[in-house]
């Protein structure tokens, strides 16, 4: 996905010089392209992403549109209030790139794992939310952001993530794919794990299961119609993210479908659970120890069905506390 992000960008940049690119002070294996063709163009702003993103907002504000580049957490987690005050409150023209979301740095450690970033850049005003499944989502986000007014994010992998598309397609921020139409279960990917889904498409395919398969490339703003529409015409909806199950594709599935009281029959977010992931080593065995390869995933959606069937075969008695009070619903 990076050397489809800096290769267009490069193409967007020598046609309009006011787009920048300012690094971190790494990634030079991949940006040297953009800083040896446009120098004027280019900034390394050192090992400081906090200067890095008051530098980007100034210049915004000043006429450009600046894409600010760097690994993993560095350039959301670290700046977080630069991106908050200096960005979002003014509204300016920065696009903040992360490469490596999810476990795509895994061998490096937690540190490394951009697992809650979403979450964290969903919450921003005026931030649109970007996560491509491919080199070709890659390339028609980094032309979208690069054509928005105001602030972005742009969450990409790392390297030699498989195309998915054979053709480019209709694409346009806060708009899902449909890549298969299904009536058993919708699954909602996004942030590189649509060929994960698809993979996990064709496993329940081959039980007579149908799967509807999206990838939700933008989640803020949402495909709300799409989402309604899996919800309401499956019968089971699925979000699939390399990401903390809290605040990232799945909360927002969440959020709008409760609030259209367009309930699904069954709702299950998978994602990285909500505890602390020790482990260490490359972004498979990482995905794995998450329940985010095929086969946990194809195993997590029979699962999902079989208690929704047996949940309407049986009446269901739900234990709430209200106010200190037991209520029982039925």
């Amino acid at each position: 996905m990076r050397t489809a992000f800096i290769e267009t960008l490069v193409e967007l940049a020598r046609r309009d010089s006011r787009i920048v690119l300012i690094v971190g002070d790494l990634g030079f294996g991949v940006v040297e392209r953009f800083s040896q063709a446009l120098p004027a163009q280019f900034v390394n702003a050192g090992v400081a992403e906090q200067n890095m993103t008051g530098l980007a907002a100034g210049m915004a504000l000043g006429g450009k549109t600046v894409f600010t580049y760097s690994i993993a957490n560095f350039p959301v987690v670290r700046c977080l209030e630069q991106i908050r005050n200096d960005v979002c409150y003014h509204n300016a023209s920065v696009k903040i790139v992360a490469v490596g979301g999810g476990f795509a740095y895994g061998a490096l450690g937690y540190s490394h794992h951009a697992t809650e970033d979403i979450a964290f850049m969903r919450a921003l005003p005026a931030m649109t939310v970007v996560a491509p499944n491919d080199p070709v989502e890659a390339e028609l986000a980094t032309r979208a952001a690069a054509a928005l007014p105001g602030p972005c994010y742009l969450r990409l992998g790392r390297a030699g993530e498989p195309r998915v598309h054979e053709s480019l397609p209709e694409f346009s921020l806060g708009r899902a794919i449909t890549m298969r139409d299904g009536r058993h279960v919708a699954i909602l990917a996004t942030g590189g794990l649509l060929t994960t889904a698809l993979a996990a498409a064709d496993a329940l395919g081959g039980s007579g299961i149908s799967a509807r398969v999206l990838s939700v490339h933008t989640i803020k703003p949402l495909d709300v119609d799409a989402v309604l529409r899996a919800a309401a015409e499956t019968d089971a909806l699925v979000t699939l993210e390399e990401h903390s199950i809290i605040g990232g594709l799945g909360g927002a599935v969440a959020e709008v479908v409760l609030e259209a009281a367009v309930r699904p029959r069954v709702f299950k977010r998978i994602g990285v659970p909500d505890s602390r992931l020790a482990a260490v080593g490359d972004r498979d065995y990482l995905r794995a120890c998450a329940g985010l390869d095929v086969q946990s995933v194809t195993a997590t959606i029979r699962e999902l069905l079989r208690r929704g069937r047996k949940r309407e075969a049986t009446p269901q008695t739900v234990m709430a506390t209200a106010r200190g009070q037991q209520v029982t619903i039925t």
